[in-house]
């Protein structure tokens, strides 16, 4: 099979046991005769998988018992919706970070009085807002941790004196997290903890059941607690590959290890950037995400932005085109994205610059 390094903002690259163990599942799945994709959703063998997902998402990140965790469909583009129809009775604010933070807010616009409380959106969101105050009277305060577009993340758990909510999607399991200072944690699936399909949820019980209108059943926190994310028939598929990639995880050493690894690969890169004279990073420095990596060609030198991309791509570098609405490159190196391939695409950086200089 042709080696590639993929660096693909999602879905992504996934660890190899987790995909191994997912082909063998397709075949024969814990012993039933039938693919994993046919099982019944109440068999014992699924509900053993859903009952050791939903265990390892409580041990890797030491989530308090106040907190439930769910697994549901329709990615974090309808989690915007959850929120604020389980959440918003009066007012809620929004830190505008990026297009998915920007996203999050229209859809809490369409249910109440939602607004930004800050935002970087008059410099193409190349940081992450500092200095504003949280208003007390919110019924809670969105934030979405890392902007995959943009390259930048806020890298530490925030005091927030209302429930502090957060879209995760991009670093979950990327770093330890401090669940109990959170009302809400939720995300899809498809960048660090498994493939496309499932959504994941951490919500604290005490925040719901206060808002005065009728919440549809299927957006209802309480109607998946209740039925322990299996209301519906949850994708199992997913949720499967998903309880693999979590072994892969806690095998590495937790989250604490995970977290070592991602800051050295992210240093390896952007040190490449800085140093390399033809290309140059696009977020604050401070605010530059661990996760996804956003550089273009340095002033000067815009006319090679093609050359390279199809310089690299000859060498096996995948998916390190920016995103549409910013352009230049993106490297996402998530928890599976392994050195081997940060190390290559930085080779690949030193070689371009030595036959352009």
């Amino acid at each position: 099979m042709k080696k590639v390094h993929n660096f693909n903002a999602g879905p992504c690259v996934l660890p190899q046991q987790a995909v191994d163990k997912a082909i063998e599942a397709l075949k024969d799945f814990a012993g039933t005769g039938m693919p994993v994709i046919c099982v019944s959703h109440r068999s014992k063998e699924w509900s053993a998988v859903m009952d050791e997902c939903r265990a390892l998402w409580k041990e890797l990140l030491n989530i308090p018992d106040t907190h439930e965790v769910l697994f549901l469909g329709g990615g974090a583009s309808l989690g915007f919706l959850y929120v604020a129809m389980n959440l918003l009775e009066n007012k809620a604010g929004y830190l505008e970070t990026g297009v998915w933070a920007k996203k999050a807010l229209k859809e809490a616009k369409g249910i109440g009085n939602a607004y930004a409380v800050a935002s970087s959106a008059e410099t193409t969101y190349n940081y992450i807002p500092k200095g504003y105050e949280i208003p007390a009277d919110l019924d809670y305060f969105h934030i979405t941790t890392n902007n995959t577009i943009y390259g930048t993340e806020i890298h530490e758990d925030m005091d927030c004196p209302v429930p502090l909510v957060a879209d995760m999607s991009s670093d979950i399991m990327s770093r330890p997290v401090d669940v109990s200072k959170y009302a809400v944690i939720y995300g899809g699936a498809q960048k660090n903890v498994g493939p496309a399909g499932v959504t994941f949820v951490i919500v604290r019980k005490d925040v719901l059941g206060k808002v005065s209108r009728y919440i549809p059943t299927m957006l209802d926190y309480r109607t998946h607690i209740d039925g322990e994310s299996m209301f519906n028939t949850p994708p199992v598929f997913p949720i499967f590959v998903m309880t693999e990639t979590l072994k892969w995880v806690k095998e590495l050493g937790g989250v604490e290890a995970i977290y070592k690894i991602n800051k050295e690969k992210a240093a390896l890169l952007y040190d490449e950037i800085d140093r390399n004279s033809l290309f140059v990073g696009t977020a604050a420095k401070e605010d530059r995400s661990i996760m996804n990596v956003c550089f273009v060609m340095a002033p000067g030198y815009e006319a090679l932005q093609d050359e390279f991309m199809s310089f690299a791509k000859e060498r096996g570098m995948v998916g390190i085109k920016g995103h549409r609405s910013v352009g230049g490159f993106r490297a996402s190196i998530y928890n599976a994205c392994p050195v081997e391939s940060v190390q290559a695409l930085v080779d690949c950086m030193k070689e371009f610059e030595a036959l352009k200089k």
